[in-house]
């Protein structure tokens, strides 16, 4: 089977230490195998997208050396999909809407206990609609870790596919888009370990066949917080996009010649497409990464 692999990034901010990372792993595996490598912007969540960061995180990947193929896709110009399968699930009764608050869902023990399974709600704008979970996943493999493990009771909850503020789901937009990508396999941050569950569940209630899957070790900055864009990580420099670069290769295991540290870019992503092997990748899930001087 062609390789197909993908970057995916939200536009609620410009690209940081730790997204450089995941675009990089996702890129050199593509790459290493021969495949192609694509980019989906994840702007389903206007709320917290930031005008103008879509078009930054482009240009900065162009300025990092990493170059998509085909055209980008963008998760707004795709809701019509989404809505058409959920309301093929809500006709068959695979999914339900669902007027349960946080509040409830915290008091009843902080994960949904099916209250709004069998009511038969109408939907009257202000709920949810929630999956049905037919086919619970507890356990996956990942290709660098091996089998990692999903709560049991978060791998049997109804999840929602649709919020009450009529904003689609981030499990279901991500699984429709990958199946009508053709990706084939997901590099991307531990972080998104717990939802892998959720995900290959839906491709089994789809009646596809999952994806393979490998997450990256999570950068973490010197107080042993994710560095994200919740936690105000700096944005990477597009104008002197080396440093950060090299950074990101170290913290992804690889031992960098000083001859490749003083290429261009694009010979150094080269290099890395050429010497990139998933046993280089630190053992941990989560990594403090120590930032060169012009980083940070």
């Amino acid at each position: 089977m062609h390789y197909v692999g993908r970057f995916a990034p939200s536009p609620s901010g410009p690209l940081h230490f730790g997204s450089l990372i995941a675009a990089l792993g996702s890129y050199f595996q593509a790459k290493s195998c021969h495949g192609i490598w694509l980019v989906r912007i994840e702007d389903i969540d206007p709320p917290r997208e930031i005008p103008g960061a879509a078009s930054l995180i482009l240009k900065t990947l162009e300025a990092y050396g990493l170059h998509w193929d085909k055209s980008v896709v963008y998760q707004s110009q795709r809701t019509e999909a989404y809505q058409t399968q959920i309301d093929h699930w809500l006709k068959e009764g695979t999914a339900y809407y669902c007027e349960c608050t946080r509040k409830a869902i915290k008091n009843a023990g902080g994960y949904y206990p099916g209250t709004c399974r069998n009511k038969k709600l109408e939907n009257n704008g202000q709920r949810a609609v929630r999956l049905k979970m037919s086919e619970p996943v507890i356990s996956f493999t990942d290709r660098k870790h091996g089998q990692l493990t999903i709560p049991t009771k978060l791998a049997n909850e109804d999840f929602i596919i649709k919020r009450r503020d009529g904003l689609f789901a981030y499990n279901l937009a991500v699984v429709l888009d990958d199946i009508d990508q053709g990706i084939t396999e997901i590099v991307r941050g531990a972080d998104l370990i717990e939802p892998t569950g959720r995900q290959i569940s839906l491709y089994k209630i789809l009646g596809q066949s999952p994806v393979s899957y490998v997450h990256l070790p999570l950068a973490l900055d010197n107080h042993g917080n994710k560095l994200s864009k919740q936690n105000h990580a700096p944005a990477i420099d597009i104008t002197h996009p080396k440093p950060a670069l090299l950074d990101a290769m170290i913290f992804l295991g690889f031992e960098i010649m000083e001859d490749i540290k003083t290429a261009p870019v694009d010979e150094i992503i080269a290099w890395g497409v050429k010497n990139w092997q998933l046993s280089q990748l630190p053992g941990t899930l989560k990594v403090t990464p120590r930032f060169s001087n012009a980083f940070v």
